[in-house]
């Protein structure tokens, strides 16, 4: 049995595992069977072990063996499944010729168990074993008992050994699961309807990134994997639908750290008829209803802060928040201006910037890290917002908010562009921001500003990362911690 065994992964641990499944298929067992039929679960057995022990009936279970104590002619092995671990017990007398199977299991493997259940001297309940067979039988060692998996890069490049090694990291992806649930419901129960758009696309737009280029052989075109969901969502508002949603997977081909992932899940839904003031009352009902279905309370620990979801969210103008915070303000300078201003406070910026990059580099270091308690951040530059409306008492400004809570943002929100001729103004400035090799600015969609041109009602749209929502209340401090299989650098 693998008590005596080594932990590690050598050619001899291998070695010995390959010996006992050849004997296995040489005793007639087959170590990969196709089913096996439960009668319960672990927790199931837990829930009605009063009813099951009174009962005559057999139990069968089955799940991965943890852990084996081996006492001469009896054995006890932990067996855990999906919904928690069992203890079961062999003793050679109630088994005669079948005892040889336990001299072939080993820990890792996944068996299947019949019998009766009681509760031991120590009170653990236990499956009595009267039948058991191998359903598949493991090669490889589990990560060390006692220490679990520690590696952070090992953790996350080998998920299905976390979620063995750490029982708290399955909890946290049915979390996950739940707050996408919950995120539905809000929107279901609120008349938004769900729908899909392409992943590939002929021309990318909604949001300023790099995008992963890709090849179609049969048409001899390149498309490109969307970096948003945007201007397919508002296609379908065009259409005829006044709310819809969609929760998806997103690409931007950009560097990775704690906050950003390659690979991405947002939520954007758009509502007819409504402005950004509206979405800003339906964003604060919906991370309260979030909030309080998740966690239980309004108040959520994050790192070191306590998030308070239950008060009122503020509302800060974004160059009223810069000029209090770097003592200039900035709105009417011009980059050369912005630029001399940065080399003055000693602000760390790239030369040549445009107006709203420097914009942007003096929010990010002034503002964005204060910004703990949920904050409504209103009326972004119009320069750094191609798709946002032009604000409606002043032509600086866009009708723009972002959400930031623990100092970073939680998605982003417009009273949406649906005049033409002024997007395609804007959409051909981004084009030439593009053509003098800003890689991230968007290029000219002429599609979709003929779509625009049928006529677009009054629309506020917004977007949220899903895996920063999942770190929020979840306490995470890294998206790799909250994404299954996170991007990775090859080994080695």
């Amino acid at each position: 049995m693998s008590s005596e065994e080594t932990r590690d992964d050598s050619p001899e641990f291998l070695k010995h595992r390959l010996e006992k499944l050849d004997t296995l298929r040489r005793s007639g067992i087959n170590p990969y069977p196709y089913r096996f039929e439960r009668s319960h679960t672990s927790k199931q057995i837990k829930d009605d072990f009063e009813l099951l022990s009174a009962s005559t009936a057999k139990i069968r279970f089955a799940g991965r063996i943890t852990s084996i104590r081996g006492h001469g002619k009896t054995l006890f092995a932990n067996i855990s499944d999906g919904s928690g671990k069992m203890q079961i017990y062999a003793r050679q007398d109630d088994l005669g010729d079948k005892w040889g199977f336990f001299e072939l299991i080993d820990i890792g493997d996944f068996i299947g168990v019949e019998g009766a259940v009681f509760r031991t001297k120590m009170g653990e309940i236990t499956i009595r074993v009267e039948k058991a067979e191998m359903l598949a039988k493991s090669l490889r060692p589990l990560p060390e008992k006692w220490h679990g998996l520690q590696d952070k890069e090992l953790r996350y490049r080998r998920r299905y050994l976390d979620l063995i090694a750490n029982p708290e990291v399955m909890e946290l992806f049915a979390k996950r699961a739940q707050i996408i649930r919950e995120v539905r419901k809000f929107l279901d129960e609120r008349g938004f309807i769900e729908v899909e758009t392409p992943v590939l696309q002929p021309i990318y737009g909604g949001a300023a990134a790099r995008p992963f280029v890709t090849h179609h052989n049969a048409l001899d075109m390149d498309l490109y994997l969307r970096i948003a969901d945007e201007l397919y969502l508002k296609r379908l508002i065009i259409g005829g639908f006044e709310k819809v949603y969609e929760i998806a997977k997103d690409f931007r081909n950009e560097g990775m750290d704690k906050h950003h992932n390659p690979e991405f899940t947002m939520v954007e839904f758009y509502w007819a008829y409504a402005d950004y003031t509206d979405m800003m009352v339906l964003l604060e009902d919906m991370f309260r209803t979030l909030v309080n279905s998740v966690a239980g309370s309004s108040q959520v620990p994050f790192g070191e802060q306590l998030i308070d979801l239950g008060q009122p969210f503020k509302r800060l103008p974004y160059f009223k928040e810069i000029t209090e915070a770097c003592g200039h303000n900035l709105i009417d300078l011009s980059a050369i201006e912005l630029e001399s201003l940065a080399k003055t406070l000693g602000l760390e910026v790239k030369p040549n910037l445009s107006r709203g990059e420097y914009f942007e580099a003096f929010f990010e270091h002034y503002v964005e890290p204060h910004l703990i308690q949920p904050t409504f951040l209103m009326d972004f530059p119009i320069e750094i917002s191609p798709l946002a409306k032009v604000h409606r008492s002043d032509p600086r400004l866009a009708e723009r908010f972002e959400l930031f809570i623990a100092g970073f943002e939680f998605g982003n929100a417009f009273s949406e562009l649906n005049d033409p001729q002024d997007q395609r103004r804007r959409m051909q400035e981004q084009a030439a921001l593009k053509e003098r090799g800003h890689a991230e600015a968007a290029p000219m969609d002429e599609d979709f500003i003929f779509a625009l041109e049928h006529g677009m009602p009054p629309t506020a749209g917004y977007g949220l990362g899903i895996d920063r929502l999942v770190m929020l209340l979840a306490n995470a401090p890294s998206i790799r911690d909250i994404i299954i299989f996170p991007t990775m650098k090859p080994e080695g």
